[in-house]
């Protein structure tokens, strides 16, 4: 991978309400129009990326009584969230620097410490983006790893502020089968109903936690009269009724659900009838560039273009940028990627292994393979065709400009493709008289 006022996530085109006689600060959400949150992986060269890091660290540093602040050393993953709020869940390193937290100097004015005394630590964050552009962390928690002793985990989170969490978080696990338990136990449907999808979820830290949930539920085989509750022969119908809940909880500090509202809406069966599929046999078939499939064919095409060109060091392969798999006398593959060069040479060494790391600069070549496997056979035929792309060499930065390291682009006629690659951060420019920064990279 690349790189108002709290609280947050209270949608404006919903009706909210609190409830009387119940625990503080828990909302009922009454029917109303929603929007769902969209969410992606984007990269980590983003001036916004940069402030919700800076942040995120500052948060941290700020509540370090003592010691030295750390430093930004590489930003290793960033999803943003889109909906009635921005948020942005980060993934990002950090080193020791020479700055005691008790100066006037912001991580960003500070050096990193010797690697040799340094602590370490990797970070998550979940950072909001309000109306008037400023920043707010609203939970994060970093492990650190001192130059000697144990692993120390700090954790922060923001009282009041509501922010989203993972739909496959393992905290929502016991209020979604409380939640279907609830369901069967208070609607008069004659079967069973077991959890679909989870569609989005936010949790807000009050004394214990209130999360707000969204999730679709499936009608399944089995019927009230002769189950009791959902056993594991309890299985969804293709066609069955499906129902879409808003639920509100609240998870008091003992992790009992101490109050719970639900609203669900039932839609027959018959309005979820899927549209035939259209069936292609021999067509061509996209796959995603991740694909489990491609693991084994990419190898093959990789070791065939090594044993084909004349360089003198080993290529291995950079960004799968499409693939698709077609059902012949066989399965064919076509698979294009770019592929660079490695510090690994030839003449040291006899195959290409994942401790080879890209050189920079280093050749660059933009492949297409076509792969024929032959399961019964147990036979794999490459073809691999590459244009160079010249020396690529990393882009230093323009004064001004964010302090992460530009991300490689190729334009190409249907516009740009990104790469979704860790960032590391440059760090101040040095002094004059000083010894040069070392060189980094983008992996």
């Amino acid at each position: 991978p690349s790189r108002g006022i709290c609280p947050f996530g209270i949608r404006a085109n919903s009706i909210w309400k609190q409830e009387s006689n119940q625990v503080p600060r828990v909302w009922r959400l009454l029917p109303g129009g929603t929007q769902e949150p969209l969410s992606e992986k984007i990269d980590c060269n983003d001036e916004d990326v940069f402030k919700a890091v800076d942040a995120a660290l500052n948060k941290y540093n700020d509540r370090n009584k003592s010691g030295n602040q750390f430093v930004l050393h590489r930003v290793t993953e960033v999803t943003k969230t889109v909906g009635t709020d921005v948020f942005y869940s980060l993934e990002y390193q950090i080193k020791e620097g020479d700055c005691p937290v008790q100066s006037d100097k912001t991580w960003q004015d500070c050096n990193y410490k010797d690697a040799l005394e340094a602590a370490t630590g990797e970070c998550t964050a979940t950072v909001g983006k309000r109306s008037n552009g400023k920043f707010s962390v609203a939970t994060q928690t970093c492990q650190i790893t001192p130059a000697e002793g144990p692993v120390v985990t700090a954790q922060y989170n923001c009282l009041g502020c509501v922010h989203p969490v993972s739909t496959k978080s393992p905290d929502l696990e016991p209020i979604l089968s409380h939640a279907v338990q609830h369901f069967n136990n208070r609607t008069d449907h004659s079967y069973l109903f077991a959890l679909k999808e989870v569609k989005g979820a936010q949790r807000q830290v009050v004394a214990g936690w209130n999360f707000q949930i969204t999730y679709t539920i499936a009608q399944t085989n089995c019927s009230k009269e002769n189950f009791l509750f959902l056993t594991p022969d309890c299985k969804s119908l293709l066609n069955g009724d499906i129902g879409e809940c808003r639920d509100n909880a609240y998870v008091d500090p003992q992790l009992r659900i101490a109050s719970f509202s639900q609203n669900c809406e039932l839609f027959p069966g018959e309005d979820f009838v899927q549209p035939p599929t259209k069936i292609c046999a021999g067509c061509p078939r996209e796959l995603p560039v991740d694909s489990p499939m491609l693991k084994e064919v990419l190898t093959h095409s990789v070791a065939k273009l090594n044993a084909e060109n004349n360089e003198t060091f080993f290529f291995k392969i950079d960004t799968v940028k499409r693939a698709t798999v077609q059902v012949v006398a066989g399965q064919k593959f076509a698979i294009e990627f770019t592929a660079s060069e490695t510090s690994c040479s030839k003449e040291s060494n006899e195959e290409l292994t994942e401790s080879c790391e890209i050189k920079s600069p280093g050749q660059s070549l933009h492949c297409n393979a076509d792969v024929y496997v032959i399961p019964w056979e147990k036979k794999i035929y490459p073809t691999v065709k590459c244009q160079s792309l010249g020396m690529i060499s990393l882009m230093k930065r323009p004064p001004g400009f964010s302090p992460f390291r530009s991300v490689l682009t190729e334009r190409t006629k249907g516009g740009t493709t990104r790469h979704l690659q860790s960032c590391e951060y440059l760090g101040r420019p040095p002094k004059a008289g000083a010894e040069p920064t070392p060189k980094t990279e983008v992996y």
